[in-house]
């Protein structure tokens, strides 16, 4: 008898990411990293920058997407990401991340007040996030 599977949906505002089911899926919720099975208790929560981890139905290669903000909703047979942004792990360009890190960092030295100070942090949580989705990848 097969393993039960979840249907995933990850989109971004501009597209969809992925659409397929899933045996187990983590994710970066809110309050820490979320592991998910099929038929799971529902919730709704939001999601921090971070990798979504798919691993397909008999046990083929793990998808990997980086996503940066957005809601994550579960139901027993469906999982929704609606990502702020999400790319998927083999678009991902280390050299673009650690560039823009760069500048988010400069950013953050010139910044003066409260809320500009904000948005760089906001900014540099995510390329921090998103360069370590990178090198998870790379590992694999």
């Amino acid at each position: 008898m097969a393993a039960p599977t979840i249907h995933v949906d990850v989109v971004s505002a501009e597209e969809s990411i992925f659409s397929g089911e899933a045996e187990f899926v983590v994710l970066p919720g809110e309050a820490g990293e979320l592991g998910i099975y099929p038929r799971h208790t529902p919730l709704i929560t939001r999601i921090k920058p971070g990798a979504v981890r798919i691993t397909p139905p008999g046990g083929g290669d793990e998808q990997l997407i980086f996503v940066a903000g957005g809601i994550l909703e579960v139901q027993p047979r469906v999982i929704t990401v609606l990502a702020d942004t999400a790319i998927r792990g083999r678009d991902l360009d280390e050299a673009k991340a650690q560039e823009a890190l760069k500048r988010a960092e400069e950013a953050r030295r010139t910044a003066t007040d409260k809320q500009e100070i904000a948005a760089v942090e906001g900014e540099l949580a995510m390329l921090a996030a998103q360069l370590a989705a990178i090198r998870k990848l790379r590992k694999k």
